[in-house]
């Protein structure tokens, strides 16, 4: 007895495990390929459950949800002969499981092959552009041209392409900084020009200021010798009136005038004769109001 219900319990385990092998799930967010020794025999896209041939087949299992691809970013020369680094991005769907099955088997395969189709028509499409175009409202158009290449190629692959993005272009990193360099330069070029032009200019005017201060000075030279010519004229003509009033009086009082000149209390000596001309009115005194 003991014997018999040990072979059910082995027939029954059998029977569990030959069941657990042939029955399987697909997720509503599945979709599933049946492959009987490598050789694909149906689809199953609707969710539920399903069955195969225990041991023989095996289901091979789909994303049907979006999936992402997301390139390297690619250095490109536009076709102003500008270069740009450019980050796209993709978004994909596994529309026929049994062409993706075929073409690329898995889904790693499969980025890898998206990846270089994305890259090669960045090429193909940016290469007929200018910086200005991917730039602008055009890079809208650009990206959808893209898209339509690349979902071009991939139909092959049994996949459906949902969306191609640019998610940025810059200027790479060597040529920013070749043009700031380039602008550097150029200001400095500029600034050596100006504070040139400021010092030909500083030197114009100092040498203008100084031809004007020379002339000036010569001018007013001219004028003061002028004003003491005529001051000179003038003294000698009221000294002449004076002299041919009283030419006695008058040499006194140049006299006198020389006395106080040549009388310096401080260092004057002089050796003279007391008989000498120069002394003749400490002499004879100062004339007389008679003789005047």
């Amino acid at each position: 007895m003991n014997v018999k219900l040990a072979i059910i319990g082995i027939v029954l385990i059998v029977i569990g495990a030959v069941a657990a092998s042939a029955a399987f799930v697909v997720d509503q967010r599945e979709q599933a390929l049946v492959v009987k020794l490598g050789e694909p025999k149906r689809v199953i896209q609707e969710p539920g459950l399903n069955f195969k041939i225990p041991f023989i087949e095996e289901a091979v299992r789909y994303e049907k949800r979006v999936l992402n691809v997301d390139p390297p970013v690619e250095q490109l020369i536009l076709a102003d002969q500008r270069r740009l680094d450019v980050d796209v991005f993709g978004r994909y769907r596994i529309a026929e499981p049994l062409l993706f099955f075929q073409a690329v088997n898995n889904e790693e395969v499969a980025t890898q092959r998206l990846s270089t189709f994305m890259i090669a028509s960045l090429r193909e499409v940016l290469g007929t552009k200018t910086q200005v175009e991917v730039l602008s409202e055009a890079r809208a158009g650009i990206m959808d041209e893209i898209r339509d290449i690349v979902s071009g190629r991939a139909q092959a692959l049994g996949i459906e392409i949902v969306d191609v993005r640019i998610v940025r272009a810059d200027v790479p990193q060597d040529t920013v900084d070749s043009v700031f360099n380039r602008m550097r330069s150029e200001r400095e070029r500029e600034a050596a020009e100006f504070r040139a032009q400021g010092q030909e200019l500083a030197q114009q005017i100092r040498a203008r200021a100084d031809r004007e201060r020379t002339v000036l000075l010569a001018e007013a030279e001219r004028s003061s010798q002028i004003l003491r010519g005529e001051g000179d004229e003038e003294a000698i003509r009221i000294r002449g009136e004076a002299f041919s009033q009283d030419s006695e009086f008058y040499t006194f009082y140049r006299a006198l005038e020389a006395y106080r000149e040549s009388f310096n209390p401080d260092d004057t000596t002089l050796v003279l004769s007391p008989n000498s001309q120069f002394f003749r009115f400490f002499n004879e005194g100062p004339p007389s109001p008679s003789r005047r």
